[in-house]
């Protein structure tokens, strides 16, 4: 199935998790948020959150500074 990432098209196997996307994008444990068609997914939903055929993924990553 063909999902978009941050704008970018990607395929990924169907009835695949967020879990399992953030893992092929070696997201870091800590410091990310993500939303899927404009709805933020928590953490702890990623396992059980399946992603469909155009699907919207925003990924968020913390950054430091100021």
């Amino acid at each position: 199935m063909i999902i978009k990432v941050n704008n970018k098209e990607m395929e990924l196997s169907s009835q695949a998790s967020l879990q399992q996307l953030a893992e092929t994008l070696q997201m870091p444990d800590k410091g990310v948020a993500v939303a899927v068609n404009n709805q933020m997914i928590p953490r702890t939903k990623w396992s059980e959150t399946i992603l469909q055929e155009n699907d919207q993924v925003v990924v968020i990553k913390a950054a430091c500074g100021g």
